[in-house]
């Protein structure tokens, strides 16, 4: 991937000039021709493609998500489309004392299929890198956050690239072509591309080929089968395949983030098997199941080979109904709840129709509030309120944003207050509750009926908050955490290590009455 970014980096020198991209590629040749550059840059190739084989022949079905297969395509195809380059270029160098100077190579490509053929090879290596450190690292929360600066540099690269490959041969088409090499070294030279390249295609047929063998002759040798029982279908699977393999090739839906790798949790079963059939966990699968503190019953499908029958059910598989987007993704936001005080009073001495009234209000009140500081009022239980910051921004930014929303739900539900009693007979109170951390944002509910939520333990964690403003007296009760995050100096406030139900450890809270929230100013945006 290093060498193909400067590579693309080079040829993007040529919007400066001719000069500047030989410059550059000077030292780039300096460093790839040493013995140290050499060495990483052909290890690397070569374990690369052992690593594709080794997956390919590894693999029990080639059924797999679109992105998958074309990831898989373009690696397969980079050997092909790199034997013309690494003949051009290296063993022109090596063999023949040819310069691969721009004013050569590309001189020679300038206005030929070639030029064409440069550029797609140069489009599907980035293509191919760009693809594998998205399915690698999609999952991780500061991967999210880049992705869009970093799409931007994928697309621009590749696109300065060409452009500089541009720029460069039409400068050299205004100055006096450069001496051709020997008529012989050239044909030598296609000749070793050509050579090479159907090599490859033949060891790339034959690995196919001996692929299709191998299932042909275990179901001649009798290979033994298994029974896999899926929610209202059983499923004939060879020994040693794996769950996710099997789900595959009898077109069960089943969710896997990371491609069957052990990065993610999204691919989990829970199991039931007879005693000592199934095998242990793997590192990387038990490192992955802690993280998630799955159950004993619960395997990564992606991982578990079984040994004998069992009984699977995908605990993330989405149904047939469910479009894609709506399952969602994992991203650090701040979460704030609202709740009105001595709803049920009040709702035993009003006529429904006031009831809907006050609601009403209530709801367009902390809506607009929330809308204002660039939160998400998602939910509207009963007599409270859930709103989500953070989707568009990072957790510092979204702590101050929930921070913000509650003063102005402060401001305006007090406003609404100061008439409240004389209209209903009862002062009109609140509390919240706010806390930050990670969760799966997404859609949830039935067929067309579905609302966007959180899920996730910040979500509990903030509920709870919000009831033990009740317990505290306080106007907002938000974690320590949440308050670090989004800058706010609260010396002399209470902070207490909080007990809550569904964690492990207490949580350092800080509980704010209503004078105390009413003079707090959140930290400015950085």
């Amino acid at each position: 991937m290093a060498y193909v970014g400067l590579h693309l980096l080079n040829h993007a020198m040529g919007l400066v000039s001719l000069a500047a991209a030989e410059a550059v590629l000077a030292v780039a040749r300096a460093v790839w021709h040493s013995l140290p550059g050499t060495v990483l840059l052909y290890g690397a190739a070569s374990v690369h493609i052992g690593m594709a084989v080794a997956a390919l022949w590894e693999r029990r079905t080639l059924r797999m998500p679109c992105i998958e297969a074309v990831r898989l395509v373009l690696g397969l195809s980079l050997p092909l489309l790199l034997a013309s380059h690494l003949t051009a270029m290296r063993w022109a160098h090596e063999a023949y004392g040819i310069d691969g100077s721009y004013l050569r190579v590309v001189g020679g490509l300038w206005d030929t299929p070639g030029a064409v053929f440069q550029l797609s090879m140069m489009t599907a290596a980035w293509t191919h890198g760009c693809l594998g450190l998205h399915l690698a690292l999609r999952s991780r929360a500061p991967w999210r956050r880049a992705a869009p600066a970093l799409f931007a540099l994928a697309l621009l690269l590749p696109l300065s690239a060409a452009a500089g490959f541009m720029a460069m041969g039409r400068e050299i088409a205004r100055m006096a072509a450069p001496a051709a090499p020997p008529h012989g070294h050239w044909e030598a030279l296609d000749a070793a591309a050509e050579r090479a390249r159907w090599a490859y295609a033949a060891a790339l047929a034959a690995l196919l080929l001996a692929r299709t063998a191998r299932g042909l002759a275990g179901r001649l040798a009798g290979t033994p089968m298994l029974t896999f029982r899926y929610p209202g279908r059983a499923v004939p699977v060879p020994r040693g395949w794996s769950v996710l393999e099997a789900s595959r090739a009898h077109r069960i839906a089943h969710l896997s983030v990371c491609g069957g790798r052990a990065r993610c949790s999204t691919c989990r079963v829970r199991v039931r098997a007879a005693p000592g059939t199934l095998p242990a966990p793997s590192a990387e699968e038990a490192r992955t199941l802690a993280r998630v503190h799955a159950p004993a019953d619960v395997r990564l499908a992606c991982q578990l080979r079984p040994h004998a029958d069992i009984d699977v059910l995908p605990l993330f598989a989405p149904p047939s109904t469910l479009p894609p987007r709506r399952f969602g993704t994992e991203r650090e936001v701040a979460v704030l709840f609202v709740d009105l005080r001595r709803w049920s009073g009040l709702a035993e001495r009003q006529w429904p129709f006031d009831l809907v009234y006050v609601l009403d209000r209530y709801f367009s009140l902390v809506g607009e509030a929330v809308r204002a500081s660039g939160g998400v009022p998602n939910q509207f239980i009963g007599d409270s309120v859930m709103a989500i910051f953070g989707l568009e921004s990072g957790l510092p930014a979204a702590c101050r944003a929930a921070i913000d929303a509650a003063l102005r739900i402060d401001a305006e539900l007090s406003a609404w207050g100061d008439g409240f009693a004389s209209e209903f007979g009862q002062q009109l109170d609140f509390g919240m509750g706010l806390h930050a951390g990670r969760a799966a944002v997404g859609e949830v509910g039935y067929l067309d009926t579905t609302t966007l939520t959180a899920v996730g333990e910040v979500v509990n964690t903030a509920s709870r908050l919000q009831d033990h403003s009740k317990v505290a007296g306080a106007r907002l009760v938000l974690s320590e955490f949440a308050a670090t995050q989004a800058g706010l100096a609260l010396e002399g406030q209470p902070r207490v290590d909080l007990a809550i139900r569904g964690r492990t450890r207490p949580l350092k809270v800080c509980t704010l009455g209503a004078d105390a929230l009413a003079g707090l100013r959140p930290a400015p945006a950085a």
